[in-house]
């Protein structure tokens, strides 16, 4: 039987050997069904797009790619269009020492694009389960659209809202709604709106009543297209956990999801979300760390794997997994920012300040940013930044929704309990989406504080 290590594959994106160089689209999609239909089978680790596809139009030592993705078979290959002909090949490479596993040629005309991906998808999973794992044939999953175009919008949607800023929400929302005109069935395409609306409630300017409401219509709308889609399960556990607030129904959702789709990285990073927030710290790692496995160059899994480790109460291992992700990306704000919040958390208010001010910068002045920033700014007794800041905030109220934690921090910091408690209480009327992050953080809502206690009136007890 294939040992423990075997059981690892990356599936680069396949090249274009066209002398028009005009089948790059094909040669991603070729590369995204292997993908798709290999993540069903049960114990592979299957590399997710966003890191395999890191390696796009780079001449990369195929030992190093699989050294860097912690993969030991990498799976590569090509495509030659002439005419209404294809010719395409594939290889499975061991990574150890470069070898052959197995290789394949495929001459075919070109009428059917979906038609020669599922065929190459299905040669491709077959040869590695019965050569490689040992096991029966596989079959290959149900399409969520049979449109390429559609399918990149949803990808280019996917990259946008996962910005969490207010215009990557907006640009990701024109995107689905692209997608869904294309195809009126594509359920991940609901999905993405889903997330975008619902997570807006967050880091855009949606309120939580209406943001998690169209979610959940949304997510409905999928579920119709397809009862069985991991992705609406997952989001299900995001509503439940931060509007509802039902436990159980969120645990329940997310377990579903990745029973239906064990090979999820954002299904995983957000299970370990959920369970740092009530507080499940032993299992939350383990979860983020296997979301880290599966897609290891990705911005968004590797901050959240560092804040889940400060949730976890490993501050100093989260520091460092976010020092160490900003050595590789500094674009996004989410890792400024929860890098400056670890920072005061442990009382390093000046080191966490620059942090924050470039949170500030780039995401245009997300509300949670910019009270964070002017909080610190009272701390250490610096008025003038600190007044101008909360005036930016009170007017960026006047015309959008501006999260009620927001004011409620800013008042913490100034030492204004009552004045705070008055904004913590309207956070809970709003149900601010903040509000589950805070209640799981000592730092941020104290245990035995009367802050904590209102939480607890409010139902945020678990």
């Amino acid at each position: 039987r294939a040992t423990e290590a075997a059981k690892s594959i990356a599936v680069l994106s396949f090249v274009d050997m066209s002398p028009e160089k005009d089948q790059e689209y094909f040669c991603d999609g070729i590369a995204e069904e292997i993908i798709h239909t290999l993540t069903r089978i049960k114990n592979l680790k299957v590399v997710a797009r966003s890191s395999a596809f890191a390696f796009k139009n780079k001449q990369a030592d195929l030992r190093e790619v699989g050294r860097i993705l912690d993969v030991e078979t990498i799976l590569e290959g090509s495509i030659r269009k002439s005419g209404e002909c294809l010719r395409i090949t594939a290889q499975l490479i061991k990574v150890s020492d470069g070898s052959h596993i197995w290789s394949e040629r495929y001459d075919r005309d070109l009428k059917d694009v979906f038609a020669i991906q599922d065929e190459i998808s299905r040669a491709i999973a077959d040869n590695l389960k019965v050569k490689v794992l040992n096991e029966p044939m596989a079959i290959v999953p149900k399409r969520h659209s049979e449109n390429i175009e559609a399918y990149s919008l949803y990808l280019k949607g996917m990259y946008h809202w996962q910005k969490l800023t207010a215009d990557g929400y907006r640009k990701a929302a024109e995107y689905f709604e692209q997608a869904l005109q294309i195809d009126p069935n594509y359920a991940l395409a609901y999905i993405g709106f889903a997330y975008v609306i619902g997570m807006g409630t967050f880091w855009g300017n949606v309120l939580p009543h209406e943001g998690w409401t169209k979610g959940n219509e949304y997510i409905n709308k999928a579920l119709i297209i397809d009862s069985r889609l991991a992705e609406a399960y997952s989001a299900l556990g995001d509503l439940n956990a931060f509007y509802f607030r039902n436990w159980k129904e969120a645990e329940d959702n997310f377990q579903y999801a990745l029973e239906l789709n064990p090979n999820s990285s954002q299904i995983h990073i957000e299970y370990a979300i959920f369970l740092v927030l009530t507080r499940r710290y032993k299992e939350a790692v383990s979860e983020a760390e296997k979301a880290q496995q599966l897609d290891p160059l990705s911005v968004f899994t590797n901050t959240y794997v560092g804040v889940v480790y400060d949730y976890a109460g490993q501050i100093d291992k989260a520091i460092n997994e976010l020092r160490m992700y900003l050595s590789i990306n500094q674009n996004f704000f989410i890792t400024h920012f929860h890098l400056g919040r670890a920072y005061i958390a442990i009382g390093m208010i000046k080191e966490a300040i620059p942090e924050l001010e470039i949170a500030v910068d780039l995401s245009d002045g997300a509300s949670l940013t910019i009270a964070t920033l002017s909080g610190c700014y009272y701390f250490i007794g610096k008025k003038d930044q600190a007044d101008s800041l909360f005036e930016r905030l009170k007017k960026k109220s006047e015309t959008e929704y501006v999260p009620a934690t927001s004011f409620y921090l800013i008042h913490r910091f100034m030492g204004e309990e009552a004045t705070a408690l008055d904004w913590l209480k309207k956070a809970c009327d709003e149900h601010d989406s903040f509000l589950v992050w805070f209640r799981s953080h000592p730092f941020l809502i104290p245990e035995g504080s009367k802050y904590m206690a209102l939480l607890k009136e409010e139902g945020l007890d678990y």
